[in-house]
């Protein structure tokens, strides 16, 4: 099942863009732009750590945790049930419950995962 068909509401803002730095930077621009400092910061982070290591690992986890999160944001009605889900959980103190609430997180992540492209063994 599609994020949109979860999301009910149906057609999303922007399409998925390519899982790269350019893009999904232009995405969030329209999508979240109270995002893009923090997503600036990461990225120059993840550029050093790049270097560092003489490694792309870094980048390839910069991108694919910013390729989910522009799946979401791509739905704001799910998006928001995210963000609720999460406060939720950072205030029941029933264990019951949390698990409900972390299922359904997990579900929506694996959804959101899949419309990325990502594997959530890349360090989603």
């Amino acid at each position: 099942m599609s994020i949109a068909a979860q999301s009910g509401s149906g057609d999303s803002v922007v399409p998925q863009p390519a899982s790269t730095p350019e893009d999904l930077r232009s995405a969030l621009a329209q999508l979240a732009p109270e995002a893009l400092p923090t997503f600036d910061v990461e990225r120059a982070t993840a550029l050093q750590q790049a270097r560092e290591q003489v490694s792309a690992a870094p980048m390839r986890r910069f991108v694919g945790q910013w390729a989910v999160y522009v799946a979401l944001e791509r739905h704001p009605d799910l998006a928001a049930r995210l963000r609720s889900l999460e406060a939720r959980a950072a205030t029941t103190e029933s264990l019951e419950e949390a698990r409900t609430i972390a299922a359904e997180i997990g579900r929506i992540l694996d959804t959101a995962c899949e419309e990325a492209g990502v594997q959530r063994a890349q360090g989603v």
